[in-house]
C-alpha cells in the first residue's frame, strides 16, 4: 500500500456524491489511502448526508478501512484501505436513500473479492436523483456483464420517498479480471418494452396513462412496444408511488433505457412521454449507452485488463468526474474524440503502458514512458494513435525531425 495519503478535491466537476463513490471504489481496489475533502460543496446541504455516509461505512467495512471524519454532514474523510474481502454485508439508509447508489459503490469492489459476497440493502429503490432499481437490474447489469461480471438479484421489499424502507439481496461472484469493450454501433432497434407501475392509493388508471404516453412516443421507432402496466401488492411497498421504466434493445448488442417517476401535478401521459424521451435521444444520436450508464461504465472500463472503446452521447458532467478520478488514482489513460453528435471515449488500463500522445505537423503521435513512438495518425483520426495495441507505426524518424511536442 501506498504510504502517501491522495488528496482529492470533492468540490470539482460534478461536485456531489459521485466523485466520493469513484474514490472510495479505486482507494479499495487499489490500496490507496485517500483524503475527500469539500465534499458536496456546491449542494444545498453539504457534506455527507445519510446515504453517503452508509456507503462509506458499507465500503469501509469491506476492506476494514480505517476512516476519519464519517459522520453526518462532515464534508473531509480519510480513509486508509486494509484488505478486500467478501462476505456477507448489510446498509440500512434510514429514509429513502438510494440503495441503488450503494449497489453503484459497492458492486465494483466486491467483483475482485477473495470469495463470494452479499450485500443486504435498505432504503430507497425508487427515488429521484438516482437510477430506479429496475434501471440496474435491467440496463446497467447487461451491459456489465460485457465486461465479464454480473451479480443477481432479489428484491424483498419496495421503498419510496420519504419513508423508504425497501430491501433488496445482492449476490456476487468475483472475477479474476475483466475483459475491454469495444461498443461502436448502435444498431437496429430489436425490442422496446417496460415496466408501468403505481403503488398506495395511486389507480392503476395512472400506469395505464403513463404506459401509453410513452408508447405514443415510441411507436416511430418500433411498432411493437411492450409495456407491462401493473398495481404493486401491499405486502412489497409500503407507500404511494408511481413510475415507469423503459428498455430498448438492438441487433449489436447495446442497451439503454429511460425512467421517470410520476408527479402530483403531471399527467401520466407527460410522464411517459419523460421516459420515452431520454429512450429517444439515446436512439438518435446514435450511442451504445445511455445518458445515466455512461458515467457508470468509466470504472469498469479503467479496471478491464486491456483497451476499450464506447460510443456515447454528449459527455455528462458525472462522466467527465469519472474520468477525472479514474485517471488520477489509476494509470488508466482515457482519449475522447467526437464523432457526430456522440462522443467515442477510449480508455486503456489493466496493466497496459501509459502513453503521451503529442501533437506535431499535422500528426498525432503516441509515446510510451521511454520515450518512443508507438503509433501514429492524422489529426481528425486520433483512434488510430490510441489503437496502440493493434496499429504498431514506427516513425522514429519522424520524431527526430519534430522540434516541438506539445502534449494533448
Amino acid at each position: 500500500m501506498s504510504e502517501e495519503i491522495v488528496a482529492i478535491d470533492g468540490s470539482l466537476l460534478e461536485g456531489g456524491g459521485q466523485i466520493l463513490r469513484m474514490s472510495l471504489i479505486i482507494s479499495v481496489l487499489s490500496n490507496t489511502p485517500i483524503r475527500v475533502y469539500n465534499i458536496r460543496a456546491g449542494r444545498s446541504k453539504p457534506g455527507l448526508m445519510d446515504q453517503h455516509l452508509k456507503g462509506v461505512e458499507l465500503v469501509g467495512r469491506i476492506c476494514s478501512a480505517k476512516i476519519k471524519g464519517a459522520e453526518l454532514g462532515s464534508q473531509e474523510i480519510t480513509f486508509i484501505p486494509g484488505q478486500l474481502r467478501g462476505g456477507s454485508y448489510e446498509a440500512h439508509i434510514k429514509t429513502a436513500g438510494s440503495i441503488s447508489l450503494l449497489m453503484q459503490v459497492a458492486i465494483p469492489c466486491l467483483i475482485f473479492a477473495d470469495v463470494e459476497s452479499k450485500l443486504k440493502l435498505h432504503g430507497g429503490t425508487n427515488a429521484e436523483m438516482a437510477p430506479q432499481i429496475e434501471y440496474v437490474t435491467e440496463v446497467f447489469r447487461p451491459i456489465m456483464e460485457k465486461f465479464g461480471a454480473t451479480f443477481d438479484f432479489q428484491l424483498n421489499r419496495r421503498g419510496y420517498f420519504p419513508r423508504g424502507g425497501g430491501e433488496v439481496e445482492v449476490y456476487i461472484k468475483p472475477v479474476s479480471k475483466l475483459t475491454p469493450v469495444e461498443m461502436l454501433q448502435q444498431g437496429q432497434i430489436t425490442q422496446l418494452y417496460g415496466w408501468s407501475f403505481v403503488a398506495g392509493v395511486v389507480p392503476l388508471g395512472v400506469a395505464h396513462g403513463m404506459a401509453d404516453g410513452a408508447i405514443d412516443e415510441l411507436r416511430r421507432y418500433h411498432s411493437n412496444v411492450d409495456i407491462e402496466r401493473y398495481k404493486e401488492n401491499t405486502d412489497m411497498a409500503d407507500g404511494n408511488c408511481s413510475g415507469i421504466l423503459l428498455v430498448a434493445e438492438t441487433n449489436t448488442g447495446c442497451v439503454f433505457g429511460g425512467s421517470a417517476l410520476g408527479k402530483r401535478e403531471e399527467r401520466a401521459n407527460v410522464t411517459g412521454a419523460r421516459a420515452a424521451a431520454e429512450i429517444i435521444k439515446t436512439i438518435t444520436n446514435g450511442a451504445c449507452v445511455d445518458d445515466h450508464a455512461q458515467d457508470q461504465i468509466i470504472i469498469f472500463m479503467g479496471l478491464a485488463d486491456g483497451v476499450s472503446r464506447v460510443k456515447v452521447g454528449e459527455l455528462t458532467m458525472h462522466t467527465k468526474t469519472a474520468i477525472y478520478i479514474t485517471e488520477k488514482l489509476t494509470k488508466a489513460k482515457f482519449n475522447v474524440t467526437r464523432d457526430g453528435h456522440c462522443s467515442i471515449i477510449e480508455c486503456y488500463a489493466g496493466g497496459q503502458d501509459v502513453f503521451e500522445i503529442f501533437l506535431c505537423e499535422g500528426l498525432c503521435v503516441a509515446l510510451n514512458p521511454n520515450g518512443q513512438e508507438v503509433a501514429a495518425g492524422t489529426l481528425d483520426n486520433q483512434r488510430t494513435v490510441f489503437n496502440v495495441l493493434t496499429t504498431q507505426i514506427s516513425k522514429a524518424d519522424t520524431i527526430k525531425e519534430v522540434a516541438d511536442l506539445t502534449p494533448i
